[in-house]
């Protein structure tokens, strides 16, 4: 592996974390399209590191600043995180048999889609001046 590779590689993953810390997004959104277009990874093998990067406990330091905060809530943490563990086996199942062709389309309707709802459907929500209160939301 060549001393580039690893810089960008890098890179990839400080703004993968920082995306990840700043608004919770980074594994599918950032490092697949990143290692595919930068690292010239297939769209499986982007998809397969990208599962390897986030399954491991790489996010620990984000996730400890916004459980101090009282942003965490911890039942819904564990239930999603085993739906998550089956939704994944099943997933990947499905994966690794498609053509990358086919995945690479399924990836891209889902950021299109994601995209478009962002900027046309989502209503937008009165926020509350949380960074002058510096109070966590309150648990439903």
């Amino acid at each position: 592996m060549s001393i580039t590779t690893i810089i960008i590689l890098i890179i990839i993953g400080v703004a993968a974390g920082i995306l990840s810390g700043l608004v919770g997004v980074g594994g599918g959104l950032i490092i697949v399209p990143a290692l595919v277009y930068f690292v010239a990874f297939s769209q499986k093998e982007a998809q397969g590191t990208s599962l390897g990067i986030l399954l491991l406990p790489v996010g620990i330091l984000a996730v400890m600043q916004y459980y101090q905060k009282g942003y965490v809530d911890i039942k819904v943490v564990l239930i999603v995180s085993a739906g998550f563990l089956i939704g994944g086996w099943l997933g990947s199942k499905l994966a690794v048999s498609l053509p990358v062709a086919t995945i690479k389309k399924i990836f891209a309707i889902f950021m299109l889609l994601t995209a478009l709802k962002m900027l046309f459907i989502d209503k937008p929500t009165q926020e509350k001046e949380e960074s002058k209160q510096m109070t966590p939301p309150e648990k439903k």
